[in-house]
């Protein structure tokens, strides 16, 4: 009986204690079992608290002083051409509709998953097309109104950029129609962020597959990090293979579930700030108004004086071929996720 009593009077205190602690703010562990009371989770579950604080173990709490408000992806298609420098067919070999098709729906899972642990955040997805086939645009149209996020759609008119191309490339060779599309394509998300967006602009290209979880780890790592080094960031949500085929120094940070790597180069999906893009905006315009070599070459600039990160293992795939080094992230089941957005 006296044993019941005292752990009756242990549990009593055990809840004040508890409770106490969530009123001041501390988290408590119990290592026993692997278990956070303060918050009803085990140490396998987000911890993290969106724009208040992040907590990894055993490194403890990261106090957010960078609160994300909102995200605007902007998603960029064209399913009437398949490749736009090369004639080689990609992972998966299907018509380019079925890879706009999956990486909208991969985007839009992504984040609707997000909306559930995130609701303070405001999302919404902009569409660009350029010169998609009547019914695979009546598709995307299809995919937008049944995702429960708020989203528009901008037919793109390449003739509102056209004259801003110059007409011969850092090749001195003759800038292709395709080329001069995909530029003022480009060029159209740029002023859609700047015009539209209120904190952070997911750019995306239509041959990228998420991970559910894809967003949700981008957002919570954009607040640990840039609240770490007190600067705003760009993330890369793809482990891109050419990573590996060099051996370069390199920083790596902890983010909310994976670990990220300082990168120097990428594509043109990204995630960044409006305050970035409008710091750099005569350098991203750059890119819209003379082919590069690299075409990214604006992008890599901007990345020798800002943190461009990466996640590893990857979050994203770039579905281009498969011996590409900007292609097939290294150690991932990416034939599950293509199967996982197929659709319905």
């Amino acid at each position: 009986m006296k044993i019941q009593e005292n752990s009756v009077k242990i549990n009593f205190f055990k809840k004040i204690f508890i409770k106490a602690c969530r009123i001041l703010g501390y988290e408590i562990i119990d290592q026993s079992n692997f278990y956070v009371p303060s918050q009803k989770k085990t140490l396998q579950e987000n911890l993290n608290i969106q724009g208040k604080k992040s907590i990894t173990l055993p490194l403890g709490e990261t106090k957010i002083t960078r609160k994300v408000v909102a995200l605007t992806v902007i998603f960029r298609s064209c399913t009437s051409i398949n490749m736009l420098t090369q004639n080689k067919k990609r992972l998966f070999d299907q018509n380019k509709s079925e890879y706009t098709f999956r990486s909208l729906n991969s985007i839009i899972k992504s984040l609707n998953y997000a909306k559930k642990s995130l609701p303070n955040i405001k999302f919404d997805i902009v569409v660009i097309d350029h010169d998609s086939k009547k019914e695979d645009l009546e598709q995307i149209k299809k995919q937008l109104k049944e995702s429960n996020i708020e989203n528009s759609i901008i037919l793109l008119d390449v003739n509102e950029f056209i004259k801003n191309i110059k007409k011969t490339n850092a090749k001195n060779e003759n800038v292709t129609k395709n080329q001069m599309s995909n530029m003022s394509n480009i060029f159209k998300s740029f002023l859609t962020a700047k015009n539209q967006c209120n904190d952070l602009v997911y750019f995306v290209e239509d041959d990228y597959l998420h991970k559910q979880d894809t967003i949700n780890e981008m957002i919570y790592t954009y607040e640990r990090i840039s609240s770490q080094i007190n600067r705003e960031l760009i993330l890369c949500p793809a482990d891109y293979p050419y990573l590996y085929s060099k051996i370069d120094s390199t920083n790596i940070f902890l983010g909310a579930n994976k670990h990220w790597r300082k990168i120097d180069e990428t594509l043109c999906t990204f995630l960044t700030s409006k305050t970035l893009l409008e710091k750099y905006w005569n350098k991203f315009i750059s890119m819209c108004e003379f082919e590069h070599y690299p075409f990214e070459q604006p992008l890599h600039d901007i990345y020798k004086n800002e943190y461009c990160l990466s996640p590893i293992p990857s979050l994203a795939l770039h579905c281009t071929n498969v011996n590409s080094v900007f292609g097939l992230s290294p150690n991932m089941d990416w034939k599950e996720v293509w199967e996982d957005n197929k659709n319905s």
